[in-house]
Formats: structure tokens, C-alpha cells, sequence
């Protein structure tokens, strides 16, 4: 399956190589680590999965929907306490 331009859910091995990075904010405690990475295509994609299951489902963002989620983050919409 190609991935070219494309977003949604991947399994692992159908998505391009990936420049895998843990969140900071994980604690590696209780299994809540999240990854994310720029596909390696020339996309801009980013893609996200769980760090516990790196063999498991990526998710895969446009390069607008993930500014779209940051944007979110910095400005305090995913704030839940």
C-alpha cells in the first residue's frame, strides 16, 4: 500500500521511514508514552503512535493539521484540569 500524500491510520510497516521522537511530557510510567515524527517522504507529514506498541497504528497528519494541533496545545485547549 503506498502512503504517498496520504493521512489517516497505518500499520507500521506501510508507512515511510520515520523520524521518531517521545514526548518530553511522557514519564514512561503506566504505559502513556506517545511518539511523533516527520515522515522522511518530503511530505511534511507527522505521524503518532504509542511508544509501548511501535509495531502497532500510526496516525498521520498533513503538515495544516498538525500546526492546527499545536496551535491547539500552545493555546490551551487540550488543558483538562
Amino acid at each position: 500500500m503506498s502512503t504517498t500524500g496520504t493521512t489517516g491510520a497505518f500499520a507500521s510497516d506501510e508507512l515511510p521511514d520515520v523520524a521518531w521522537r517521545t514526548s518530553t511530557r511522557s514519564e514512561n510510567v503506566g504505559g502513556s508514552c506517545v511518539e511523533a515524527g516527520p515522515l522522511l517522504d518530503g511530505s511534511g507529514r507527522v505521524a503518532v503512535r504509542h511508544s509501548h506498541h511501535p509495531k502497532g497504528m500510526a496516525i498521520v497528519y498533513t503538515p495544516q493539521e498538525w500546526r492546527a494541533f499545536l496551535d491547539g496545545v500552545q493555546a490551551g485547549e487540550f488543558d483538562f484540569s
